[in-house]
């Protein structure tokens, strides 16, 4: 299965250089690396979209922006499904938006305002609090302190995982976790990337990341078995095994359910 809108983000888009001379390559692979475009090459045969460097005919090219439509999609899907699977809570979903709208972290506002009155601050203190997750979930009608809404999940959308990447969601969400007053926010990842090892990377973790989801689960699954090297298939089976690396399909009901 997967994300019902994986099929409207994922494709084969032209190249220049590569590193197995393709002219098409998938939208979600590394150009560099002969792996990840082998996996994501076969996670697009599974969806109906065979290797055009083996025929003569040009595809549909993708969205040119997949990872800000990414961040559209998680949120679009997220509405249409929680508030059908759990109707007695009120859902509240936006993108982009400051953490400090939120109970847990309302506080914070008096920060910025005090920095906003002496620049002086934002050098002593920083502006590493102003967090504004890809998207979110939050819960109206939920009695608190401050008459804010709760802050119930953040969601790094990334459509793929690179270093500066990982370290940028610990980061924000070591703050998240730090900087709270009252429950910890559900704090998960979306993400397109083909490379179990890079995936790894950031599925496994010390509490930073609650899971990883994958927008095409089981089509990486078996792309891993058919492609992957040892090292590849070695870090899938740790990351799914341990419940890490998660299928996106998943992603509403275990919200819903927390």
């Amino acid at each position: 299965m997967g994300a019902p809108f994986r099929t409207e983000l994922l494709g084969w888009k032209p190249s220049r250089k590569n590193k197995l001379g393709w002219k098409w390559v998938p939208n979600s692979a590394d150009t560099d690396n002969a792996t990840s475009l082998r996996l994501a090459a076969h996670v697009l045969d599974q969806l109906g979209e065979p290797n055009p460097n083996l025929t003569e005919s040009e595809p549909v090219v993708p969205p040119a922006n997949p990872g800000a439509l990414l961040e559209v999609q998680v949120l679009g899907d997220l509405a249409n499904q929680m508030p059908v699977m759990d109707p007695r809570r009120k859902w509240e979903f936006a993108r982009g938006q400051s953490i400090v709208r939120y109970a847990q972290y309302q506080h914070l506002a008096g920060i910025d305002a005090a920095i906003a009155k002496d620049p002086n601050l934002r050098v002593t203190l920083g502006t590493d609090y102003l967090i504004k997750p890809d998207v979110l979930v939050g819960l109206a009608g939920t009695p608190t302190s401050t008459g804010h809404l709760w802050l119930h999940a953040a969601i790094a959308c990334k459509w793929t995982i690179r270093s500066d990447r990982v370290q940028n969601i610990r980061h924000e969400n070591s703050n998240m976790i730090r900087h709270r007053r009252g429950r910890l926010p559900h704090l998960v990842t979306v993400t397109a990337e083909p490379l179990p090892t890079r995936l790894a990377s950031i599925a496994r973790g010390t509490g930073e990341v609650d899971a990883t989801y994958h927008i095409s689960y089981d089509e990486l699954a078996d792309a891993v078995a058919a492609y992957g090297s040892s090292e590849q298939q070695s870090a899938w089976e740790e990351v799914t095994k341990q419940g890490r690396l998660l299928d996106y399909r998943n992603l509403a009901k275990s919200l819903v359910d927390w």
